[in-house]
C-alpha cells in the first residue's frame, strides 16, 4: 500500500442497526416493540431499546436499578451467537444491492463505497436504497453512515451522516474521545488515561506526535492515534496471504446441525490459527465459505477490530453456521467448509510469552507447550549453576503502586497470588506503569509557582499546582503536564505514627523530556520522593 492509501483510507459504507442486542432478543423472546426492554450480562445493561432508554436505563447499570426506574422492563439474557443469527437476513438484504459485504460485529457491516455509488447514482442515493431494502426484506430499521476508513464511518452511521471526501479528520476532531473505545476494541483503559491527562476529544489526541505516542501508550495507542487522526485502521503493511493458508474440511454425511457445527468450528479455528502463526502472521478479516450438497456456493467475510484469536475464529464461524442453519440460508446440508485469510497483519500483535499460563500459547497446541518445556529445562539449569535464587519469574498480585501489583517468585515455586488484582483498590495507579520502579525511592523537591513545597491538605490533595521537580544533583526541571493525585495509602512516619501518601504523574522538560511519578506526603513539612520512571 502506498504513502497516499495510507493517508487517504478506502471510502467506508457503514449499515449500523442501534441496539442490535436488545433488538435481537427481544425479537427472539417475543417482546413487543413499544415494550422497553434490556439484554443484561452479570447482572448490568449490556444493552436496552430506546424505548428503555428514555425511561432512564442506561448501558452499564446494575438490574436493580435500571427495574427500579423502569419497573415494565424486559429482561433479557446476553447470547452473541443468537444476535449473529438473526443478523444474517441483514447483512443477505445488503448483499442483494451490494457486493463486497463484511460483517464487522453482529449489528454492523461495511462496504466499500465507490463502485456501488457510482452505479446507483451515489452515496446519497445508494444510503436510501439501503435502508428501504434493509427494512423491506429484514424488517429491521438502521442507519447509515459513508466517510474516509471504517472507524470514521463507522461514527458517521451512528449520526446518519455523509462526510464529505478528504473531510474526515475535521469530523472526528470535535468527537469524545470516548469513541476509541468501540465494542471489542478493549481501549477502556486507555481511554480512561487519556481523559486523565486532558485530552477530552478525538482532535486534542490526533493533535499528538506519532513518536510520543509510541513512547508513551505503545502499538494500541499508535493504533488509536491513527483512528482519531483519520487515518487506515492499520498501517500500510496488510497483505493478501498465499491460497495454501486457507482450512477447507469436507463432510460426509453432510452438516447439518448446529451443535456439530460448533465442534467443528473449534477444530478448524485451532488449525486456522496455527497455520498462519507458523508464517508469522495473524486474521483480520475471516472469509467464511460453504458448500452445500446440492452445489448451493455461500460466502461471507467477518472484519476484526483486532487480530483473531482462536477463539475469536470459532466464534465466527460457529455464529455464520447458525444463521445459515436456522435462519433458512441453507435448503441442504453443507458438504464443504474453507475459512479463508482474507487479509492478514504481521503476527507480532500476538506475540507469545515464554512462560505457562498464556492462554494464546496454549491455543496454539503441543509446538508452544514444547518450547515452554525446553525454556523450563534452561532455567533449572542455571538455578544448578547459580543457586535457586538466581532465576524469578513474575506474579501479578493486587496493590495500588507499581511495586505492589508485581511480585518476584522463584523458578520451581508455586506462583500463587496473594490477593486479587482484578479487585477494585481504591488509589490504584492507572496504566500504564513505570518502566523503571526503585527499590529506594530518591528523594525529589516538588515545587509550586511561588518556589515553596508542595504540600498536601486535609483531604490529601494539592494544595497548588506542581510547576517544577528538582531531583538530586540538577536544578528543578519545569512541569509540562500533570496528573494526579490518587491516594496511596500511609508509610511509617519519623516518629512512627503512619503518614497518608499521595500520587502523582509529571512530565519534566528537559533534553530529553522526563516521565516521573512522584510520591508525597505531609501537610506541613512535605516531602517527595520519585518513586518510577517512564520510558
Amino acid at each position: 500500500m502506498s504513502g497516499r492509501d495510507d493517508e487517504f483510507p478506502a471510502r467506508m459504507l457503514v449499515l449500523w442497526c442501534p441496539d442490535w442486542p436488545a433488538v435481537a432478543a427481544a425479537t427472539a423472546a417475543g417482546v413487543p416493540a413499544h415494550r422497553p426492554a434490556a439484554v443484561f450480562s452479570a447482572n448490568r445493561v449490556v444493552a436496552c431499546s430506546a424505548v428503555a432508554r428514555s425511561a432512564g436505563v442506561r448501558r452499564g447499570m446494575r438490574r436493580r436499578d435500571a427495574q427500579s426506574r423502569c419497573p415494565e422492563l424486559a429482561v433479557l439474557g446476553h447470547d452473541e451467537a443468537r444476535d449473529a443469527r438473526l443478523f444474517e437476513p441483514v447483512a443477505a438484504a445488503v448483499e442483494e444491492l451490494v457486493v463486497g459485504v463484511e460483517v464487522v460485529r453482529p449489528g454492523v457491516v461495511a462496504v466499500p463505497v465507490d463502485g456501488a455509488a457510482g452505479y446507483f447514482g451515489g452515496e446519497l442515493r445508494l444510503a436510501e436504497l439501503l435502508t428501504d431494502q434493509v427494512a423491506t426484506r429484514a424488517g429491521v430499521e438502521c442507519q447509515i453512515g459513508v466517510a474516509d476508513g471504517l472507524f470514521a464511518a463507522t461514527l458517521a452511521a451512528h449520526r446518519s451522516m455523509l462526510v464529505e471526501r478528504g473531510t474526515t479528520r475535521e469530523f472526528l476532531a470535535p468527537l469524545s474521545i470516548a469513541e476509541l473505545d468501540q465494542p471489542e476494541a478493549g481501549r477502556g483503559e486507555l481511554v480512561d488515561l487519556l481523559r486523565r491527562l486532558g485530552l477530552r476529544t478525538l482532535g486534542a489526541f490526533a493533535g499528538l506526535a506519532g513518536r510520543d505516542v509510541v513512547s508513551r501508550f505503545g502499538s494500541a495507542g499508535l493504533l488509536a492515534h491513527r483512528l482519531a487522526s483519520g487515518r487506515s485502521e492499520r498501517p500500510p503493511h496488510r497483505r493478501r496471504p498465499p491460497p495454501e493458508l486457507a482450512v477447507v474440511k469436507e463432510f460426509d454425511p453432510p452438516l447439518e446441525r448446529v451443535d456439530a457445527a460448533a465442534f467443528v468450528a473449534k477444530t478448524l479455528a485451532d488449525r486456522f490459527h496455527a497455520g498462519l502463526a507458523g508464517h508469522g502472521l495473524a486474521c483480520t478479516r475471516l472469509g467464511i465459505y460453504a458448500t452445500t450438497e446440492r452445489g448451493e456456493e455461500l460466502s461471507r467475510v467477518w472484519r476484526c477490530a483486532e487480530p483473531l484469536t482462536p477463539h475469536g475464529i470459532a466464534d465466527r464461524v460457529r455464529w455464520q453456521f447458525e444463521g445459515w442453519l436456522r435462519g433458512g440460508g441453507l435448503s441442504s446440508g453443507v458438504s464443504l467448509l474453507r475459512l479463508a485469510p482474507e487479509e492478514t497483519v504481521a503476527g507480532q500483535s500476538l506475540q507469545l510469552g515464554l512462560w505457562r499460563g498464556n492462554a494464546d500459547a496454549r491455543d496454539l497446541g503441543d509446538g508452544h507447550e514444547l518450547a515452554e518445556e525446553k525454556a523450563g529445562r534452561a532455567l533449572v539449569r542455571v538455578q544448578g549453576l547459580l543457586g535457586p535464587e538466581s532465576v524469578f519469574t513474575a506474579v501479578l498480585d493486587g496493590g495500588r503502586g507499581p511495586a505492589e501489583r508485581v511480585r518476584l517468585v522463584p523458578w520451581g515455586d508455586r506462583r500463587a497470588r496473594e490477593s486479587a488484582p482484578e479487585e477494585p483498590w481504591p488509589g490504584r495507579l492507572p496504566a500504564p506503569s513505570p518502566a523503571t520502579v526503585f527499590e529506594q525511592a530518591v528523594p525529589a523537591r516538588v515545587l509550586d509557582a511561588a518556589g515553596e513545597p508542595v504540600r498536601l491538605t486535609r483531604r490529601r490533595e494539592l494544595a497548588a499546582p506542581p510547576v517544577a521537580v528538582g531531583l538530586p544533583g540538577e536544578t528543578p526541571r519545569p512541569v509540562l503536564d500533570w496528573a494526579g493525585p490518587w491516594r496511596a495509602g500511609a508509610r511509617p512516619g519519623a516518629a512512627g505514627p503512619s503518614r497518608e501518601q499521595v500520587r502523582i504523574q509529571a512530565v519534566l522538560a528537559g533534553e530529553p523530556e522526563l516521565a516521573v511519578l512522584l510520591t508525597g506526603t505531609g501537610q506541613e513539612n512535605p516531602q517527595w520522593t520519585v518513586e518510577g520512571v517512564y520510558d
